[in-house]
């Protein structure tokens, strides 16, 4: 401490950014601050306060580096910069749920199209949240789309249509790629749907009801009555939507609550005076003061292509209030501001938001207490030691020993922790030998915490590893573990009863069940059509499988990529447009001459070369 002390004394008294190191200078947290010294200096003095951070950040901070700029603003920038390259784990980061979603507009197409994304890119569309619930968010699509019918076919589909489309003759697309519909007119159902995705509703209904006279005194009476339709449907829904405010501002509004090791900021949207949505977002207990919190959230909120408001309503007034003003106003064009109000309206709409806050967290709860009560009963039936909070689950996939991987998921608390997963390429493994392949896997996984002589609670393993096999897997996984010295890990392996008779007769049986299998336990444990442990033993094992079948694909698809390769006058683009019309290099050669020369450039004589592929050795028959 005493070192951390002697740097507090030398901090510059200016603004900049300031980076929190631990062991082996790894970055713990990244801010920016008007005076570096205060703002650091303040992170190690005890307050009333029994969250200091202190507790939590400041105790494990081993060094401190600052980085002067020449204005609070040139700071915040650098910190974006800098949060981007070291991804602390302290900061608050929107981005590292896979759980969020988008609503994106490919605004650059002549034709855009709307689609639902779990990651957003710099690739000049426009996209809309990120919100919580996957379901809502296509509920929502569903509805623009029935509204403004934007396409939703992939680009290659798009190019390639000769003739109008389902969603056409259901009146969710207006067939823009067979020329129905000029890109002008499918221009304004994309700035509609835009500006309904910002909650302008007042302001398109205005605009739909303008162009709705000007139709009607065009005597284009159906164009006015499609737009006639849109209105009411907008109309309709807004008059579900509660009116909170009558001030004619939007606004985003923002409630920070704690319960335990989880905070949760609420967001509520307000435009035009009405509610027109809101999310909760979760974020694991740090210490960092609420100031603080807010402040990072919304730095991470409005970074992109979101839209801004006229008024950020916030819980308590932070010090950065000005800088974010003044970045907002520059990004939306006109002024933006950061309030914090203790009584009237605003504060009305704090009480809505902290409403809602407390609610997401009493639903977070409820749960987690139910997987809690999964994880028990799953205990009980596996006759562990304990609940498995942490499962570790793994499957090989192959064809006759050919582009072997492995995989391996994570679930904690129920729950699958996708950043957790990894994959595993096998080498040197000639055949189809599951078993050496398995061994593979499990030992690169474990082999660096092998040796330790330590129980896995200390070492950070997994409270059971589940095996996608019988016996023969199983014993492998014990195994594994013996020779890397691992104690304290259970571990189980899932499998249909037919895998062990087909094993040990070489003949296909007819599946009779699932059955479990554990060490030193003679009669495997049959699972229960119903029961909530089993089925989450079901999902696990159905996610590995389907995470090592998508890599093996991926690696097949770009093997055997080649072999197309080898057909002259197919190059890269060419390539990438029949792989994206026909999914794998199997629908490409099974593939009839017709719809290969339906695919841009592709020439009968390239169709038959392609075509040829179809040996008896040729990838179509393996």
């Amino acid at each position: 401490m005493t070192d951390i002390e002697d740097r507090l004394k030398n901090l510059p008294v200016a603004p900049g950014v300031y980076l929190m190191k631990g062991k082996g200078s790894e970055v713990l947290y990244i801010g920016k601050a008007k005076n570096l010294r205060a703002r650091v200096r303040s992170y190690f003095q005890k307050t009333g306060d029994t969250r200091y951070a202190v507790r939590f950040l400041a105790s494990r901070v081993e060094d401190i580096d600052c980085i002067v700029t020449a204005n609070e603003k040139e700071a915040l920038l650098l910190e974006d910069t800098l949060l981007k390259q070291h991804k602390p784990r302290y900061n608050i980061r929107l981005k590292d749920s896979k759980t969020y979603v988008s609503i994106k507009i490919t605004v650059r197409d002549s034709f855009p199209r709307i689609l639902v994304v779990r990651q957003v890119k710099k690739d000049g569309s426009r996209y809309f949240g990120p919100y919580t619930s996957a379901r809502a968010v296509r509920d929502a699509v569903k509805f623009i789309r029935g509204v403004f019918p934007l396409r939703v076919c992939s680009d290659a589909v798009f190019r390639n249509r000769t003739r109008p489309c389902l969603d056409y003759q259901m009146g969710l697309c207006p067939a823009p790629a067979v020329g129905l519909i000029s890109e002008g007119a499918y221009r304004e159902l994309v700035d509609s749907a835009i500006m309904f995705l910002e909650g302008r509703n007042r302001e398109l209904l205005r605009l739909l009801k303008g162009r709705m006279e000007e139709a009607a005194g065009a005597l284009d009476f159906e164009k006015a009555a499609r737009l006639r339709d849109r209105i009411n449907a907008i109309e309709e829904m807004l008059e579900e939507q509660k009116v909170v405010t009558h001030r004619g501002v939007d606004q985003d509004v923002f409630f920070l609550a704690r319960e335990g090791p989880t905070v949760v900021v609420q967001t509520l949207l307000v435009r035009q005076g009405r509610l027109v949505g809101g999310n909760p977002y979760f974020f694991e207990e740090s210490g960092l003061p609420d100031e603080e919190i807010i402040s990072s959230f919304l730095t991470e909120f409005y970074r992109g292509e979101r839209y801004i408001p006229d008024e950020a309503v916030l819980p308590i007034r932070i010090e950065d209030a000005g800088v974010l003003g003044e970045w907002l106003t520059e990004k939306k064009g006109r002024k933006v501001s950061i309030v914090a109000p203790l009584r009237g309206d605003k504060q009305r709409l704090l009480e809505m938001a902290e409403s809602n806050a407390l609610e997401a967290l009493n639903k977070k709860r409820e749960t987690e207490a139910g997987r809690h009560g999964v994880l028990d009963e799953l205990k009980r039936r596996l006759r562990l030691d304990k609940p498995p909070v942490h499962i570790e689950a793994f499957d090989i996939s192959n064809i006759g020993g050919t582009l072997a991987v492995g995989a391996m998921v994570v679930f904690r608390n129920a729950a699958p922790d996708k950043g957790s997963y990894r994959l595993y390429r096998i080498k040197g493994i000639e055949g189809p030998d599951d078993y050496a392949m398995m061994e593979q896997a499990l030992s690169r996984r474990y082999g660096k915490e092998g040796g330790r002589g330590a129980q896995a609670a200390e070492a950070g393993l997994p409270d059971l590893i589940l095996m996608d096999g019988g016996k023969g897997q199983l014993n492998i996984a014990l195994k594994v573990l013996d020779t890397l010295g691992i104690k304290g890990v259970e571990t189980a392996a899932l499998a249909k009863e037919r895998d062990e008779e087909e094993a040990r007769t070489g003949r296909i049986s007819r599946a009779k069940g699932e059955r479990v299998y554990r060490p030193n336990v003679k009669d495997p444990i049959l699972l229960k059509e119903g029961s909530k442990a089993d089925l989450l033993l079901r999902r696990i094992r159905d996610e590995v499988h389907r995470f090592a079948i998508s890599y093996h694909r991926t690696l097949r698809s770009k093997g055997i990529s080649s072999v197309l390769d080898t057909v002259p006058g197919i190059g890269e683009k060419k390539r990438r447009a029949l792989f994206e019309r026909f999914n794998d290099l199997d629908g490409i050669v099974n593939a009839s001459l017709e719809d290969l020369m339906k695919v841009p450039g592709v020439t009968e004589k390239i169709a038959v070369a392609i075509k040829n592929l179809k040996g008896p050795d040729g990838p179509g028959n393996g």
